[in-house]
C-alpha cells in the first residue's frame, strides 16, 4: 500500500461539519474540550486530535475517565464540569456512539458535541453537531473498520488539509498505526495503510515520549513489528489506564525534555509489571473455580465471577480464558453487590449480540463483536450465566467451541529459510484480516527433548530429511510430558527467527502438534 491509497476523509458522514464547527471555534476563541477513553485506542486518539487541533489554533485541553472510578463512556457529570470551566465544544473519541442520553443533557448545558466513535451505533444516533462513525448506517465511507483512533485521525486530515497544514498528517501515521493495532481491528483497506507507514515512522520517531516508550519496551535498533505494538507498547500504554490514570500516556507526549519523557516511561513500564502481576494472580483464581466446577467447561458461554478482583485486567483475564477454553468468557469483578464485567468472545458468536439479550439486567453494556463491558448487580450474574447461555445454544454448534488451526499450506522443512521469511515480511504487518501464514510440516520427528522456559513455554528440536530446527511454543508449558525424543509428530507453524550469540537461525513457532 501507499499513504497516498487513505481516502478523502471528507467522504466520511457529517465530517463536513465537524470541520466547520472546529474551525468556528477556533475563530471565536472558545475553548474546546476532547473527550477520552483509558485504553491505546482512546489514549492515542486523544494525543493526535489534540496536537491536531493546537496546529490549527485551537484553545484545547482533554478529559479521560479514571477505568475504575469512572467507568466507560461520556457520562452527566463530567458534561457539568466541562460547562463550568467555561468550555463550549466537546470532542468525543473512541466513545459517544450510545450516548444519547448525555448528549442530550449536553444541549441543554448549551455545549456542541462532536462524536468521533467507531463502536456500534444503537438505534438513532446522538443529536450532536457531528456524528463521524464509518458503521452509522447511512454513512457511505469506503472503509468501515477503522478502529478509534482511525476515525480521530481521518478529522485530523481533514481540519490540517483545509487549514494548510497537510504536511502534518504524515506524522500521526504512527501514533494512529499504535491505536489500531493495539484495538485488534482487521489489517487490511485504510487500517492495513495505517498500520504499515505508521511502523515505519516508528523506527525513527522524533517525538521524545515516543522514543522513552520505544526503549523501555525493548524496540530499538531495528524494525518495528505488530508484535511488537501488540505486545510490548501497546500493553504499557495500557497499564497507565488499568493500573493508574491514562492521562499519563498524553503527558508522556508531550514530555518537554528525554529525561523526563523516560521518567515517564518507566512509570508505565513499572504499571505494566503490577499489571502482570494481578493479572496472574486473577487467573489462578480463575483457573481453580474452572477446576471445582466441571459446569464451565461444558458450557457454551463462561461466566465467572469474584470478589474484589482489578478490574483493570479483568478483559485481559478474559481473553486467557478464551484462549484455554475456546468460548465466550465474561469476566465479573463484584464489589459492593455491583458487578463490572469484561467479555471476550469467538469467532462464530458475536458478544454484543447475545448481551443484548439480556439487556435487561444489566445497569449499562456495551461493545462489539468481540469484546465488551457491562455492569450488573450481583444478584443477578446466575440469571445472566442461564439467560446467555440459552442463547448461545441456540447460535452455537458444538464444532464452533473446538479450536481449529487453518493451514495455508505444507512447507517442507528445507524450504523454512531465511529467504523465505524474507520473502514473507513484505505480507506484513500481520493482524486480523491479514493473518501471518501458517504452514504444516508432516512426519517430522523429535530429536530433543522439550525444555520448559519460565514455567510456561515449550523449546524443542525436530528433524525431517536432513534439516533440523529449533520449535517453540508458547504457553504449552504442560505438554511436556506428553512429547518425547523419536515421536513423529505434524507441525503447524509459523515462521520467525532467533538471534542467540550473534547467530541468527530459522525457528518454527509452534500453533499446534499431532502426535
Amino acid at each position: 500500500p501507499r499513504l497516498d491509497d487513505l481516502h478523502d476523509p471528507f467522504l466520511m458522514r457529517d465530517m463536513r461539519e465537524a470541520v466547520d464547527r472546529i474551525l468556528r471555534a477556533v475563530e471565536q476563541k472558545e475553548k474546546i474540550l476532547i473527550y477520552g477513553d483509558y485504553d491505546v485506542d482512546g489514549t492515542t486518539s486523544t494525543v493526535i486530535l489534540k496536537k491536531a487541533l493546537s496546529i490549527v489554533g485551537a484553545d484545547v485541553s482533554y478529559y479521560i475517565p479514571e477505568r475504575l472510578k469512572d467507568g466507560y463512556g461520556m457520562r452527566e457529570d463530567a458534561m457539568e464540569r466541562a460547562r463550568e470551566q467555561g468550555y463550549h465544544l466537546i470532542i468525543s473519541v473512541d466513545t459517544g456512539i450510545r450516548a444519547r442520553q448525555v448528549v442530550e443533557h449536553a444541549r441543554v448545558l448549551g455545549l456542541d458535541v462532536i462524536i468521533t466513535d467507531h463502536h456500534l451505533p444503537e438505534e438513532g444516533l446522538p443529536r450532536a453537531n457531528a456524528v463521524l462513525n464509518p458503521k452509522r448506517p447511512d454513512c457511505s465511507y469506503p472503509d468501515k473498520n477503522l478502529a478509534g483512533v482511525g476515525v480521530a485521525f481521518k478529522l485530523a486530515q481533514a481540519l490540517l488539509s483545509v487549514t494548510g497544514h497537510a504536511r502534518f498528517v504524515e506524522s500521526f501515521v504512527k501514533i494512529a498505526a499504535i491505536g489500531t493495532i493495539a484495538d485488534i481491528v482487521p489489517l487490511v483497506g485504510e487500517n492495513r495503510v495505517i498500520a504499515r507507514y505508521g511502523l515505519l515512522g516508528l523506527e525513527q520517531p522524533s517525538n521524545l515520549g515516543l522514543r522513552a516508550l520505544l526503549e523501555v519496551a525493548g524496540v530499538t535498533n531495528r524494525p518495528v513489528t505488530s508484535f511488537d505494538v501488540g505486545f510490548r507498547i501497546g500493553p504499557r500504554i495500557n497499564a497507565a489506564g488499568r493500573m493508574a490514570g491514562a492521562s499519563a500516556v498524553v503527558d508522556l507526549f508531550d514530555a518537554p525534555d528525554i529525561g523526563t519523557a523516560l521518567e515517564m516511561a518507566l512509570s508505565m513500564d513499572h504499571q505494566n509489571a503490577a499489571r502482570q502481576q494481578a493479572e496472574a494472580d486473577i487467573l489462578a483464581q480463575i483457573f481453580a473455580e474452572i477446576e471445582r466446577d466441571p459446569e464451565i467447561r461444558s458450557s457454551h458461554v463462561a461466566v465467572i465471577a469474584g470478589e474484589g478482583w482489578h478490574r483493570g485486567v479483568i478483559g485481559i483475564a478474559a481473553a486467557r480464558v478464551v484462549e484455554q477454553l475456546h468460548r465466550p468468557t465474561i469476566i465479573i469483578s463484584v464489589e459492593n453487590g455491583i458487578g463490572h464485567g469484561s467479555g471476550r468472545s469467538i469467532r462464530a458468536f458475536h458478544l454484543l449480540d447475545g448481551l443484548s439479550t439480556c439487556a435487561d439486567l444489566f445497569e449499562r453494556f456495551g461493545g462489539h463483536s468481540h469484546a465488551a463491558g457491562l455492569a450488573i448487580r450481583a444478584e443477578r450474574v446466575g440469571e445472566l450465566r442461564r439467560r446467555l447461555n440459552e442463547h448461545a445454544r441456540a447460535v452455537l454448534s458444538e464444532e464452533d467451541l473446538v479450536p481449529i488451526v487453518d493451514i495455508d499450506c505444507r512447507l517442507p522443512l528445507k524450504q523454512a529459510t531465511h529467504e523465505l521469511i524474507e520473502e514473507l515480511a513484505r505480507l506484513e504487518p500481520h493482524g486480523p484480516g491479514n493473518p501471518q501464514p501458517v504452514f504444516e510440516a508432516q512426519s517430522a520427528q523429535v530429536v530433543s527433548a522439550p525444555r520448559v522456559m519460565k514455567d510456561k513455554h515449550l523449546k524443542f528440536r525436530v528433524l525431517q530429511g536432513n534439516r533440523w530446527v529449533d520449535c517453540v511454543w508458547w504457553g504449552a508449558g504442560a505438554r511436556a510430558a506428553d512429547i518425547f525424543p523419536g515421536d513423529r509428530v505434524s507441525l503447524a507453524f509459523t515462521l520467525s527467527e532467533n538471534t542467540y550469540n550473534n547467530s541468527t537461525q530459522v525457528q518454527l513457532t509452534l500453533r499446534d502438534m499431532k502426535l
